[in-house]
């Protein structure tokens, strides 16, 4: 499983989950910092990630358009990024 982390996220998740999901990227490190949430939606789906987010932009994409990608929507409040990476 292939997770595609957004801009709301630490690109550390990427690292700090290797183990766990192989290949897996954050926006940043694939160049669209600057993309919005349907450019997003549209290289998850093309490339077989899953986009990881809090952002429930993608949650009404999901209900819209459906899947793929699918979308893990992290709705926990204000947390550290090793938090994240284990909770």
């Amino acid at each position: 499983m292939k997770l595609l982390f957004d801009h709301n996220l630490s690109p550390r998740l990427v690292q700090l989950l290797a183990d766990l999901h192989p290949n897996s990227q954050h926006v940043f490190s694939l160049g669209m910092e600057q993309a919005n949430d349907q450019q997003i939606w549209d290289y998850a789906a093309q490339s077989d990630f899953i986009i990881v987010t809090r952002d429930s932009d993608y949650n009404d994409l999901s209900l819209i358009r459906g899947f793929p990608p699918k979308v893990i929507w992290i709705r926990r409040g204000n947390c550290s990024t090793q938090e994240m990476s284990i909770g």
